[in-house]
């Protein structure tokens, strides 16, 4: 016999010894803290790395900010005479990602294609002959001036108030505001006195543990990319002295001896007009005695390790030498910082879902309890099916028609019956599970990025303009600087 041939190894590479050290492994971050990403996004591609503070580097306790917001918009309205002394801030009662429908005074949550699912006026929702009625024929589009869209946390406070002072104009309580639009206008503008004139700021400087929600990885996430060779950009707007006292709060304690805040960034700007700041050719100044705040025109632009006020993103990259595609910017607002910034210059994106954290992991307590809804389900449309046929035999004979309309079997009525109760009985088995599956996250309004079964208008934005979405900052720490992040396949429905 001719001896045997053996195989040719299908690679020079060593084989492992059983001596061989294991390779170094971290336990996988749990799916509350991942990084969801749309369009695959190669991180050592990245040169430049930006970031938003509010709600982005900083995350505040939403609770204790929006109630505190609250309070000073409803004194400032209370200061025009109007009865809002009994009115209290009640989170469950807005999210973000909802719109304001300004005509006719309601909250709104739609689905990605603009179709409203539920309707809040004032405090109360619409039953679904009203809804229906007032919603059937119209489309949200959220370029049009009559809708506002609930892009970030800072949202809420606003939203609520509304929705309670609509009550109050419906009531007959609030004179001088002759509509819905004129009354937005009012909280609006009452809001944002609050936040010129730094009280709210103020009283979360003199207190911050109150308010702020400290990251220990934060700044090791932060080191990690710069050390990476990465530039990091800090863009807020908030104002200088705010952002270095809240700064070498949140990261002071975390950071290397003898090191600060200032250490990680390239660049810091501050007030930055945002969206305003990614689209115009705003001036840029810096910012000569931070102690002070002094200012001056910067005619040199932008120098590393500086401080400045205002500017535009165009100086940035020309600083840099980089442009669109090189630079990822981190933000929580999707409008301010992911929509304009994706839309006008093509950078990369990043949007921060703090409330997608819990969402995920309630989620996933859910889980088989999902799975007892998705069966009972697929049962449910089986047996619809089978009743549906069955009419349409009934009604092929009585008419006449089609190939088996003679031969086929007559259907007894007592089968149709049967399958009607075992529909019904499916039915009162699957309603509570539903109406638990719609409660996630919100007991009003569901789930932040779904409308029933389907995405809401707040997916379909940020599937248009977010790259990359994720709970907090530093949860890009597990995945390093070097990951490549890869989009699933996108499912169709004949998928």
């Amino acid at each position: 016999m001719p001896p045997k041939v053996q195989p040719k190894p299908r690679s020079k590479r060593a084989a492992p010894t059983a001596s061989a050290e294991p390779r170094p492994t971290r336990p996988e971050p749990p799916r509350e803290r991942g990084l969801f990403c749309n369009r695959t996004l190669n991180l050592r591609a990245i040169r430049a790395i930006g970031y938003d503070m509010d709600y982005t580097l900083i995350h505040y306790r939403v609770e204790e900010w929006e109630r505190r917001a609250y309070a000073y918009t409803r004194a400032k309205l209370a200061a025009r005479g109007w009865p809002v002394e009994d009115l209290a801030f009640d989170q469950e009662l807005v999210m973000r990602g909802l719109v304001l429908d300004l005509d006719l005074g309601n909250l709104l949550k739609a689905n990605r294609f603009g179709y409203v699912i539920r309707a809040l006026h004032g405090t109360r929702f619409l039953d679904f002959d009203a809804q229906r009625k007032t919603y059937s024929r119209t489309m949200v589009d959220l370029a049009e001036p009559r809708y506002v869209f609930l892009n970030s946390l800072f949202s809420l406070s606003e939203a609520c108030i509304f929705a309670q002072l609509v009550d109050l104009l419906d009531a007959g309580r609030i004179s001088g505001v002759l509509n819905y639009t004129d009354l937005y206008a009012a909280v609006r503008s009452s809001l944002d006195a609050a936040h010129v004139e730094g009280e709210l700021k103020a009283e979360i400087l003199a207190d911050p543990d109150r308010f702020v929600v400290r990251d220990p990885d934060l700044a090791m996430t932060l080191l990690d990319q710069r050390h990476a060779g990465k530039k990091l950009l800090l863009i807020t707007n908030s104002d200088w002295d705010y952002t270095r006292a809240m700064m070498a709060y949140a990261f002071g304690p975390s950071l290397p001896k003898g090191t600060s805040w200032r250490d990680l960034f390239d660049i810091v700007i501050v007030s930055a007009r945002k969206p305003e700041f990614f689209s115009e050719k705003n001036p840029l100044y810096e910012v000569v005695d931070e102690e002070k705040s002094l200012l001056r025109p910067s005619r040199l632009g932008l120098d590393p390790g500086g401080v400045y006020f205002g500017g535009n993103a165009t100086l940035v990259e020309e600083r840099l030498g980089l442009s669109g595609d090189e630079i990822l910017y981190v933000g929580d607002h999707l409008y301010g910082d992911v929509h304009v910034t994706k839309a006008v210059l093509r950078w990369r994106t990043a949007l921060i879902l703090r409330e997608l954290e819990e969402e995920v992991a309630q989620l996933a307590a859910f889980e088989p309890k999902q799975e007892e809804l998705t069966r009972l389900m697929s049962q449910k449309e089986r047996l619809e099916a089978e009743l549906c046929r069955l009419r349409l035999g009934v009604q092929r004979r009585r008419h006449g028609y089609g190939g088996d309309a003679e031969n086929a079997a007559p259907a007894g009525d007592d089968v149709m019956s049967e399958l009607r109760a075992e529909l019904a009985d499916l039915d009162d088995r699957i309603s509570p599970l539903a109406k638990a599956a719609g409660e996630i996250a919100n007991p009003r309004w569901g789930m932040l990025l779904r409308a029933g079964n389907d995405k809401n208008l707040f997916a379909r934005q940020l599937e248009r303009y977010a790259d990359v979405y994720t709970s907090r900052v530093s949860n890009f720490l597990d995945a390093t600087p070097f990951v490549y992040l890869r989009a699933p396949r996108g499912d169709l429905p004949h998928d």
